[in-house]
């Protein structure tokens, strides 16, 4: 029998504005859990949504990331970063060694409020799920879906309740005259 070793900046990418992917180890690997590198732009926030049959992990490589996992005491649609859980938990921003673990059914999100990059090992349970579901955000992000509503429908069929919107707004650069 043998494991897998994925040498580092090897494996699948999947590249848009809004996110790069590596495929680390996958159900074709033999892998329950599957395995990715993601790179998250300045400005992408993945909004706050649950899922009632898989589990995630997040650890943050490089960069800060700002981590929600707990039920809120009031769930707001249109925003994630100011709720607080009956216990006083409240959204963290996280560094590098920062961790977040997702049970079934807990609110969650993660988004990139700073300037630069921020690069995470993002860990799904059980695969293929999230493995698909890159596959098929990918041609939406990359725009070839021009589906209206593709991310909602997308997420429906994932186990994905979107609470809050996903977002993707890149801080302005400044021009040179």
């Amino acid at each position: 029998m043998s494991g897998l070793i994925v040498p580092s900046g090897q494996g699948r990418k999947l590249i848009t504005k809004m996110q790069e992917i590596t495929f680390k180890a996958t159900a074709a690997d033999g892998s329950a859990i599957s395995c990715f590198e993601v790179v998250v732009p300045p400005g992408f926030d993945v909004g706050a949504h649950t899922h009632q049959n898989s589990q995630e992990f997040f650890y943050v490589l490089e960069g800060e990331l700002d981590l929600l996992a707990f039920e809120p005491v009031k769930r707001t649609d249109t925003d994630w970063q100011d709720w607080e859980s009956a216990a006083g938990d409240r959204v963290v921003r996280a560094g590098p060694g920062g961790c977040m673990f997702v049970p079934s059914g807990c609110p969650h999100a993660f988004r990139n409020a700073t300037t630069e990059p921020a690069r995470m090992l993002f860990q799904s349970y059980p695969s293929p799920d999230h493995e698909h579901y890159f596959e098929e955000i990918y041609e939406i992000f990359s725009g070839r879906s021009s589906e209206p509503d593709a991310v909602r429908k997308l997420r429906e069929r994932y186990d994905i309740d979107q609470i809050t919107p996903l977002r993707f707004e890149p801080p302005s650069t400044p021009h040179s005259s």
